[in-house]
């Protein structure tokens, strides 16, 4: 294997199995969703400002005044979705909200289909439904052993309501082509920063070590230490071993759900897990559908 693409696969695992153990952190944490993501975005900002002041990212030039409010308007989504995802972890599951979660895909390429004027094929219309009918799967799993009813609905509502917003700024990213991702990231993690300092509850700080160890871990590794990897890797590596490597994410995520907290899933929702991921990777792969099976198809 080549030098060059050996390292982004390394890069790229590595920024999939940190991505993994995200849930496990938040939830390890005990703060309200709210209190770990400006954490997250603090501690964030602050690794991703001294990695972009090391790149050369910080001079002036490189953004105008358009791509900066565009930059910022994908912060705003993806603060959005950071609360949305964690918020869905207590009351659906990590592997659950993780899962479902990865359906954005799919919802990004019905808003470029609507807004970017692309093709939306049979190919990509078939995969589709099958991730509905993993996501029906997953639903009707509601009244299993284990599944909190209304709440297991309303994390998986807000699941979906991430995975929206995380299409909405990959969309918007797609115009900022030429703008450094490292600077980007830094941009979306300030802007996570103001939206949530007035809402954050300074007169109760966290009192113990071991939460602010999991609030810096979030903010320095789980954000600015991923981006870079994944960064890395997204430069090295060709696009369909990126979005492969990328499903180490959610399995990652369930095994650790598994093995930290012993959410075990149902047969229903494995089937439903498995569906929407196996259409994820199609839709990625290029995959194409056939009665008797599918095929792969060049990019």
């Amino acid at each position: 294997m080549d030098k060059h693409i050996q390292k982004g696969t390394l890069e790229m695992v590595a920024a999939m199995l940190i991505s993994g153990t995200i849930g496990w952190f938040v939830l390890l944490s005990g703060l309200p969703v709210l209190e770990v993501v400006f954490w997250r975005c603090l501690f964030g900002a602050l690794t991703l400002l001294v990695v972009c002041a090391m790149l050369g990212f910080l001079r002036p030039g490189l953004l105008s005044r358009y791509t900066a409010m565009l930059a910022v308007v994908s912060g705003v989504a993806i603060v959005g979705n950071w609360l949305l995802l964690f918020a869905s972890y207590s009351r659906a599951s990590i592997a659950i909200g993780t899962a479902v979660y990865n359906v954005q895909p799919f919802m990004l390429v019905i808003l470029a289909a609507l807004f970017l004027g692309e093709k939306l094929t049979l190919q990509k219309l078939a995969w589709l439904s099958i991730s509905f009918l993993g996501m029906l799967a997953i639903v009707s799993a509601h009244g299993s052993a284990g599944q909190g009813g209304s709440d297991y609905l309303t994390g998986i509502a807000f699941a979906l309501g991430a995975a929206f917003l995380y299409a909405v700024a990959a969309l918007i990213i797609k115009k900022l082509k030429g703008i450094p991702p490292h600077l980007i990231a830094l941009i979306q993690v300030s802007v996570g920063v103001l939206m949530l300092a007035p809402l954050a509850d300074f007169t109760a700080l966290p009192q113990s070590q071991q939460t602010w160890s999991i609030l810096l871990t979030l903010g320095v590794v789980h954000t600015g230490g991923m981006y870079v990897l994944l960064y890395g890797a997204i430069q090295k590596l060709p696009t369909a071993l990126t979005g492969a490597l990328s499903f180490i994410y959610p399995i990652a995520a369930i095994a650790v759900d598994w093995i930290a907290f012993d959410h075990q899933l149902s047969a229903l929702q494995w089937l439903g897990v498995a569906a929407i991921l196996l259409a994820a990777a199609g839709m990625q792969q290029g995959w194409s559908l056939r009665i008797g099976g599918w095929r792969s198809v060049s990019h």
